[in-house]
């Protein structure tokens, strides 16, 4: 399948200029949807929503089905009454990039207030959307806030540290716990409850300005994550419920000694007896939540880079053979046709591409990576087909201005001024227009490749542990001068953004 054709722009909540340290789901969020609909851009891609667990990254969550709380606007909680505006007042100003540990210092207080007042006051309407959401969600959202509430209670230590009656889920040891922690588990139900009202009624927005949210899913989840600790029967891990085997990939262009990403790897044998159910799951929620779908590391379905719990990197590892077509037979048998495209970056061997294309997936290229040897050409846009997602760069990627300063090599200014010519208004803009006249379906473009922004601005260098996730957009920057320049490049190029069907006519009530 391919998409309509459309363009859009990539950036993540947490780096949108909102008060109080970090971007969230509030006024500057329902700005930039209006800003992309004045520039006639049809999507916005986000990363991972989930709560952030090791090195804050949206791809390291501690649940595949919760929110992130820091992206709960305080200001919209506000007007809705969980919080009183004076407890708010002295938010920081929506400049700088993200501190998450001062975010997290001074906005989780607020939230665990708000919800405890949520819950302690709401009546009628409200009540009965929360009691309806707790039961929607009962699958995942009980357990969720129970883990969250431990995590809490033990300093944020992983669960296997836990007492050893907790971490094994002695079912009269979680029931005591339960009952003892009510009040807190209600307060943290009352948080993701906030963090998908606010979601919802940020798409209702979106659908009004005709664009589609374009989300990602990575395909290992975290060690330390409700999932794991739930069912720890669907992961590799040994008797004492440490991990036998961790995810990564072997030595590449990003990195000599390869990534050691260290998620727990799936036993695929029993995710098959048991009908793929949590992959259903996991994946119904994501399809409610976006319009279309990243998958993250497309080729660990076919086969995954297995590595030893004991090694330090991931040069010693081995191909093991991942769910291939089948889990996505089971998908589309549960939950119809899926709005996906594979992340099929990097060495791609003839059976990944092989089972992309049986399974009629788009694939992805990255502009960027098309200026180096005779190889690196299947990112070009003659080199292209409409089944694929064009980007100039991604999250991993250095901005194209900071690569184009100082990473990119001789040949590849040479072979790119041969392709471009010269653009009077900056090499970025050279890549933004043969991004949008490709033709790929999809055009994304990260808004600091729009905005000519330097490395300062690069959102995440893999194999880097520290600093990552911390870019925010400056206010201002989205100007209508800019806009004005994108709107005609997405008409002449065919990209102008369809019409989406009328959102229902339920707002955000709690």
């Amino acid at each position: 399948m391919s998409f309509p054709r459309a363009t859009g722009i990539l950036l993540h909540p947490t780096s949108l200029p909102a008060r109080g340290g970090i971007g969230d789901f509030g006024p500057a969020a329902y700005e930039f949807i209006d800003f992309l609909s004045a520039a006639r851009q049809g999507l916005w891609q986000i990363l991972p929503l989930g709560p952030l667990g090791y090195g804050n990254s949206p791809y390291s969550s501690t649940s595949a089905f919760a929110g992130n709380p820091l992206l709960i606007s305080l200001e919209r909680l506000a007007e809705r009454g969980w919080i009183d505006r004076s407890r708010i007042a002295d938010l920081p100003e929506a400049v700088g990039p993200v501190e998450y540990e001062v975010v997290f210092r001074s906005k989780m207080p607020l939230l665990a207030h708000a919800a405890r007042t949520f819950v302690r006051n709401a009546t009628g309407n409200s009540r009965a959307r929360f009691d309806q959401f707790c039961r929607q969600n009962q699958e995942w959202l009980d357990d969720f806030v129970l883990f969250d509430a431990l995590r809490s209670r033990y300093k944020l230590t992983n669960w296997n540290e836990w007492p050893r009656e907790l971490a094994h889920r002695d079912p009269s040891a979680i029931a005591n716990v339960r009952k003892e922690m009510a009040e807190d588990l209600q307060m943290r139900c009352a948080v993701q409850f906030a963090f998908a009202e606010q979601w919802r009624a940020l798409r209702q927005h979106c659908v009004r300005r005709s664009v589609r949210v374009l989300g990602d899913i990575a395909i290992f989840v975290n060690y330390d994550s409700a999932d794991v600790w739930t069912h720890p029967e669907l992961f590799r891990l040994d008797a004492n419920l440490e991990p036998l085997v961790v995810s990564g990939v072997p030595p590449d262009f990003f990195s000599e000694t390869g990534q050691r990403w260290g998620n727990p790897l799936y036993r695929w044998d029993v995710m098959k007896e048991r009908g793929y159910a949590w992959w259903i799951a996991r994946l119904r929620a994501v399809t409610q939540q976006c319009d279309y779908i990243r998958l993250d590391h497309f080729r660990g379905f076919d086969q995954f880079w297995e590595i030893d719990a004991s090694e330090p990197t991931a040069i010693h590892g081995r191909w093991v053979d991942g769910p291939k077509d089948e889990l996505f037979a089971k998908l589309r048998e549960a939950l119809g046709c899926l709005p996906f495209f594979a992340e099929d970056l990097g060495y791609i061997t003839p059976a990944v591409r092989a089972l992309r294309k049986r399974l009629k997936i788009p694939g992805m290229a990255v502009l960027q990576f098309g200026f180096g040897d005779k190889g690196a050409h299947i990112y070009l846009p003659q080199q292209l087909t409409p089944d694929t997602v064009i980007y100039t760069g991604t999250h991993d990627n250095d901005t194209l201005v900071g690569w184009w300063t100082s990473g990119a090599s001789k040949e590849e200014h040479k072979n790119a001024e041969t392709y471009f010519g010269k653009a009077e208004d900056g090499v970025h803009w050279s890549f933004v227009r043969a991004a949008q006249a490709s033709v790929a379906s999809l055009s994304v473009i990260p808004l600091q490749d729009i905005l000519g922004l330097g490395s300062e601005a690069r959102m995440n260098t893999p194999s880097v542990h520290d600093g990552n996730w911390r870019w925010r957009l400056q206010p201002g920057l989205l100007s209508g001068e800019l806009a004005a320049k994108l709107a005609p490049l997405a008409e002449v190029t065919d990209r102008l953004p369809e019409p989406l069907p009328a959102p229902s006519p339920e707002e955000f009530a709690a």
